[in-house]
C-alpha cells in the first residue's frame, strides 16, 4: 500500500534533492516491499515514508543512510551521483576481520558490485548452522578443514580444494565438519536482496 489515509500533514515541498523522490519509492517497489515493512526496517512511520516518497519531506542524512542500506545501494547512487572508479585490487590488510553469529569474515572484493565476495571462518556446531532459504546463487571454494554442505536432501562434504555452485532457492545449510572450523571463499549474490543479511547468521555484525 503506497496510500497512507488522514496523512495531511502541510509539509512545504523541499527545493534541494528533487530526484531523491521518486527514486526512494522506485528502489522500494524494486526490493518488493510495501510502505509499512519499509517504514518499519527504516524505523520511520508510513507517513513519513510517504512524505519522503512524494516529496513532502527532505529525508535527512541518516534517513538517507538507513533506507540506502535496506534498498541495498549507497547514498551517493541514491542522490545520482557517478561514483567513482572502483579499485579493482582488494588488499589483505584493507579489511578488519568481522564476525556475525559465529561466522568470522573477511571482505575479498569491491565494494557496491552485484557479487560479493568474502573470505570466511565457519565454526563447527553452530546455531548459525541453520536452513536458509532465499534468492540468489552461492559459490564456495573450500581453503581449509572439511565442510558440510546440505543441499535439499543431499548432504555433502567438501575437502580443500573442492567447490560447490548453487541456486539459493535450494534449502541448504554450511556448517565446518572439522572440530577446528573451516576456511573458505564464498561468493554469493545476495548484496542487493533484503536476504543478505541471512546470509551469516542472524546476529548484527560487529568489529572484533
Amino acid at each position: 500500500m503506497d496510500h497512507v489515509p488522514g496523512d495531511t500533514s502541510p509539509d512545504p515541498a523541499p527545493d534541494v534533492l528533487p530526484d531523491v523522490a521518486p527514486q526512494l519509492r522506485a528502489l522500494r517497489r524494486r526490493r518488493g516491499l510495501t510502505l509499512e515493512a519499509a517504514a518499519r526496517r527504516a524505523g520511520l512511520s508510513p507517513a513519513h515514508l510517504s512524505r519522503l516518497e512524494t516529496g513532502n519531506r527532505q529525508p535527512s542524512l541518516p534517513m538517507l543512510l538507513a533506507l540506502s542500506r535496506i534498498y541495498g545501494t549507497t547514498v551517493s547512487e541514491l542522490l545520482g551521483e557517478t561514483p567513482p572508479e572502483r579499485d579493482p585490487v582488494v588488499r589483505a590488510g584493507r579489511s578488519e576481520p568481522v564476525e556475525a553469529d559465529g561466522w568470522i569474515y573477511r571482505q575479498a572484493g569491491g565494494a557496491g558490485r552485484a557479487l560479493q565476495c568474502l573470505r570466511v571462518h565457519v565454526p563447527y556446531a553452530t546455531r548459525a548452522d541453520i536452513v536458509r532459504v532465499h534468492p540468489g546463487e552461492e559459490w564456495i571454494h573450500v581453503l581449509e578443514g572439511r565442510v558440510r554442505l546440505a543441499l535439499g536432501e543431499a548432504v555433502h562434504v567438501l575437502d580443500p580444494g573442492d567447490s560447490a555452485h548453487f541456486d539459493s532457492l535450494t534449502p541448504h545449510r554450511i556448517g565446518a565438519a572439522t572440530s577446528g572450523g573451516a576456511e573458505l571463499l564464498f561468493v554469493h549474490t545476495l548484496m542487493q536482496s533484503p536476504a543478505a543479511e541471512l546470509c551469516l547468521g542472524e546476529g548484527t555484525p560487529h568489529r572484533r
